[in-house]
C-alpha cells in the first residue's frame, strides 16, 4: 500500500495517451468521406484478470501530437477506473486519514542541532551542486499569521525544484503530467519543534513498467529516475545540515 501513488501512476503511463483528437491530416491529403471511414476500433477495454476485470490495451492507439492533452475523464469513469485497476485502495481507504496520508509522502527528520534555516541552505547548495533548478518557495507560516493570525503554527516552508530539460519531454508525451510539476520539498516543524524534510513519495522505478508507452525512450527513463535520487540527495543533505 506504500506504492499506491506510484502504482497508479505505473499503470496509466503503461497507457499510451488517449487524444483528444487526431492530428490533422496534411493539406495534400484527400480526406476520407465519414461515409467510408471504417468503424473506428477501442483500443482499451476491460479484461477478464485473476485479481478481476481490468481495463486493458486491445489496439494501437490513437495517434497524437505533442502537448497534446488527453480527453477529460467523467467521474463515472475514474470511480470504475479505482474499483478495477486499484484492487487495493478499498484497503487503503479504510485507514485513519493520517496514516493513508502518511503513506504517501517520504521524510527525513533533521539532525539534533540542526536549525530550520541550516536545513534550507543545505538544500540549496546540494541542489545546486546536482543540477535541480531552484523555481520557487511558499511560506506558508507567514500566511498563518498575516491572514489568519496564528501565530502558534509551525514554520512550514514548500520549495519548488525542477529539471527543465527533463519536465519539458515528459510534458510533450504525457501534458497531465504537469500536475506533479514542479517538484515539491516541504520543511517544517512538528508539534514538539522537530524539524522534517518530506516530498510526496513518487517511487520513479515505475517507469519500469511503463513499457507500451514507445515516447518513453530508455535515456528518458533513466533521467526522471535521476531526479528523484537527486531530490533524495537534496533532502538528506538538508536534514544533516550538511552545508
Amino acid at each position: 500500500m506504500m506504492r499506491m501513488l506510484p502504482a497508479l501512476l505505473a499503470w496509466l503511463c503503461s497507457l499510451p495517451a488517449l487524444a483528444v483528437e487526431p492530428p490533422a491530416a496534411p493539406a495534400t491529403r484527400t480526406a476520407t468521406p465519414a461515409t467510408q471511414a471504417a468503424p473506428a476500433k477501442s483500443w482499451i477495454d476491460v479484461t477478464p484478470t485473476p485479481y478481476g476485470p481490468m481495463l486493458m490495451q486491445q489496439a494501437p492507439p490513437p495517434p497524437y501530437r505533442d502537448y497534446q492533452m488527453n480527453r477529460i475523464l467523467t467521474p463515472e469513469e475514474k470511480a470504475r477506473w479505482r474499483e478495477m485497476a486499484m484492487p487495493m485502495m478499498a484497503h487503503l481507504m479504510q485507514m485513519d486519514a493520517r496514516e493513508a496520508m502518511n503513506h504517501f509522502a517520504v521524510k527525513y527528520k533533521a539532525k539534533p542541532g540542526v536549525s530550520f534555516d541550516q536545513v534550507v541552505e543545505s538544500m540549496m547548495l546540494r541542489a545546486n551542486e546536482v543540477n535541480l533548478k531552484f523555481v520557487g518557495k511558499n511560506l506558508l507560516w507567514k500566511e498563518f499569521r498575516a491572514v489568519l493570525n496564528d501565530d502558534k503554527a509551525p514554520r512550514v516552508e514548500v520549495f519548488s525544484f525542477c529539471d527543465i530539460a527533463v519536465g519539458r519531454e515528459l510534458l510533450k508525451i504525457i501534458p497531465e503530467i504537469v500536475v506533479f510539476l514542479p517538484c515539491r520539498i516541504a520543511v517544517m516543524e512538528d508539534g514538539d519543534k522537530n524539524i522534517w524534510v518530506l516530498t510526496l513519495d513518487w517511487d520513479a522505478t515505475w517507469l519500469d513498467q511503463a513499457g507500451k508507452h514507445a515516447d518513453i525512450t530508455p535515456e528518458l527513463r533513466k533521467d526522471v529516475m535521476a531526479i528523484r535520487d537527486k531530490l533524495d540527495n537534496v533532502m538528506r543533505a538538508g536534514a544533516d545540515g550538511a552545508l
